[in-house]
C-alpha cells in the first residue's frame, strides 16, 4: 500500500495557501476517547482491540472519509513506520503502539491516529495558512463520528483526554513556518519565548519533542481548556500575522542591505547543493532553506515552491530508502539525496 504514497505528493506540499512560501502548513488536531475505556497506554489488548473495530465500523459509515486507507502498525517494519513519521501522518510516539493504526484520507488531507495517546486522535493537514478551512473539515468528521461514537465528555471539563494539558477541547492548532530571515538574524531568539506568554508554544519538524532544523518552526496554542476552538484559533491565526510580518521584515533589510556578504551565502549553498556527490539529510534541510530564502529574495534561479517543499519530504531517510526499493547505509542514502536534489533543481 506504501507504494502509492512514494508515488504521489500530499496535498499540503503543494505550496497553493495564503502566504505559502512562509506558512508551508496548517494543521489541525482533535483528540478524543471512548468513554469507558481507560485511556490507550493503559489499556489491556482486548480493549485495544474493541476500540479499533469500533473506530473502523465507525470510519467505513462516514462520507467525509470514503475510500480512506487503513494502515496498521504492526503489519509494517520499522523502515515503513519511520516513512509515515516523514509524511506528517502519525507521531513518533504512535509507531510504539501496542495496536496502532492509522487512516488516511485521499491527497493525505484527513489522517486519524487510533490508540496513541488517545484512542483517535484526528489531523487535517493543508497548504499554507489555512486553519479556517482546516477547522471546518475536521470539525465535520468530528461531527460524523460523534454521532457514532460515544466520545468520553465532561460537563466540568469538556472532552477528556490521556495527557491533562489537552483537556477542554482536546485541539492543537499549528503552523509550520519557515523562518530563515529571523534566524540569520537571531531575532527567532527573542520571539521563541514570547510565545508562552501568549498561550502559544513552538515545536520542531515532527511535532512535541522534536528537533528544530531548517530554519522550520512549527507553532502552536498551548491552551485548550476554557475557550472554543474558533477562538484558539483566531488567537493563533493573529499571533502568526505577528510572525509573518516580521520575517517579511527582515527578508527586505537582507535584500536591500545584506550586501555581497549575504549574496555569497544565497550561491555558496546553491553551488554545494547543484555539485555535492554526498549530502546528508540535516545538511540538506540546512543548505534547502537557505536557497529557498535566496530564490524569495531573487539572488538564484526561480524554483517553484511545490518543489521546495516536496524536497523537505522526499528527501529524508525512510522516504529515499523506500524510493530506491529497501534499506541501504548513510552513504548511498547521501548519495540519492543528492542526484534527488539536483533533478528538483533541474541540474541533472
Amino acid at each position: 500500500m506504501l507504494e502509492n504514497y512514494i508515488k504521489t505528493s500530499p496535498e499540503w506540499l503543494n505550496a497553493k495557501g495564503e502566504e505559502a512560501d512562509i506558512a508551508i502548513s496548517s494543521r489541525i488536531r482533535l483528540a478524543r476517547n471512548i468513554k469507558d475505556i481507560p485511556f490507550a497506554h493503559w489499556a489491556p489488548m482486548n480493549d485495544l482491540e474493541k476500540v479499533t473495530k469500533m473506530i473502523e465500523e465507525a470510519i467505513s459509515r462516514i462520507p467525509s472519509l470514503k475510500n480512506a486507507d487503513i494502515i496498521r502498525q504492526n503489519d509494517l517494519i520499522p523502515l515503513q513506520k519511520q516513512f509515515l513519521v516523514e509524511r506528517h501522518l502519525v507521531s513518533p510516539e504512535h509507531t510504539n503502539s501496542k495496536l496502532g493504526s492509522v487512516i488516511v484520507s485521499e491527497r493525505e488531507i484527513i489522517s486519524i491516529m487510533i490508540n496513541e495517546e488517545d484512542h483517535l486522535r484526528m489531523q487535517v493537514l493543508s497548504s499554507g495558512l489555512n486553519l479556517v478551512d482546516s477547522w471546518q473539515i475536521i470539525a465535520k468528521v468530528e461531527e460524523e463520528l460523534s454521532a457514532i461514537l460515544p466520545f468520553a465528555f465532561s460537563f466540568d471539563f469538556g472532552y477528556l483526554t490521556a495527557c491533562p494539558t489537552n483537556v477542554g477541547t482536546g485541539m492543537r492548532a499549528s503552523i509550520m513556518l519557515h523562518l530563515p530571515a529571523l534566524s540569520l538574524s537571531n531575532k527567532i531568539e527573542k520571539i521563541i519565548p514570547f510565545l508562552s506568554k501568549v498561550g502559544m508554544v513552538s515545536r520542531g519538524f515532527y511535532g512535541e519533542k522534536s528537533e528544530t532544523f531548517g530554519d522550520l518552526f512549527q507553532v502552536s496554542n498551548q491552551i485548550t481548556l476554557g475557550k472554543k476552538e474558533e477562538e484558539l484559533i483566531e488567537a493563533l491565526i493573529k499571533v502568526i500575522r505577528q510572525i509573518i510580518d516580521y520575517e517579511k521584515e527582515e527578508r527586505e533589510l537582507l535584500r536591500t542591505r545584506g550586501g555581497i556578504q549575504i549574496e555569497d551565502r544565497f550561491k555558496r549553498a546553491y553551488g554545494l547543493l547543484v555539485n555535492a556527490k554526498l549530502i546528508p539529510s540535516r545538511e540538506a534541510m540546512e543548505l534547502l532553506s537557505i536557497i529557498r530564502l535566496g530564490i524569495h529574495l531573487g539572488f538564484l534561479p526561480s524554483i517553484p515552491t511545490e518543489r521546495l517543499n516536496r524536497l523537505l519530504v522526499f528527501t529524508q531517510p525512510a522516504h529515499l530508502q523506500l524510493a530506491i526499493g529497501g534499506a541501504s547505509n548513510p552513504a548511498l542514502r547521501d548519495r540519492e539525496r543528492a542526484e534527488l536534489i539536483q533533478r528538483e533543481l533541474e541540474i541533472r
